[in-house]
């Protein structure tokens, strides 16, 4: 499999939050996307984790936010949104792929056992 240039290979944790961001559609914001995350890998994840990753995602163009409207609960402030670009997309699409195309012939039952 080829590799195209404008279809990064992302980050482990990346590629993860962008799965949940993808996952969740419009109410992917850091505390779901975190809870998904702790939910459907076990892992224990902090919010600031989250959205450092967002932001970086966003500033590579694989996720675009908005501002919902402000709430009581959160005393008036709003919550931030976000969904995966068409590139974020592709991203994921290329990082399955790698890890599809890495993982292609291994005997990986036979080999996990021997661990």
């Amino acid at each position: 499999m080829t590799r195209r240039a404008s279809a990064p290979v992302l980050g482990e944790f990346e590629l993860v939050v962008l799965l949940a961001v993808l996952g969740l559609g419009d109410d992917a914001y850091p505390v779901t996307i975190r809870n998904a995350i702790e939910a459907r890998t076990g892992r224990q994840v902090s919010r600031p984790a989250v959205f450092i990753t967002l932001e970086r995602l966003e500033d590579k163009g694989l996720v675009s936010s908005r501002y919902g409207d402000p709430t009581p609960v959160r005393g008036g402030r709003a919550k931030r949104f976000f969904r995966a670009t068409p590139s974020g997309v592709r991203a994921v699409q290329a990082s399955l792929d790698a890890v599809s195309a890495m993982t292609e012939g291994l005997p990986l039952k036979t080999k996990l056992k021997h661990l």
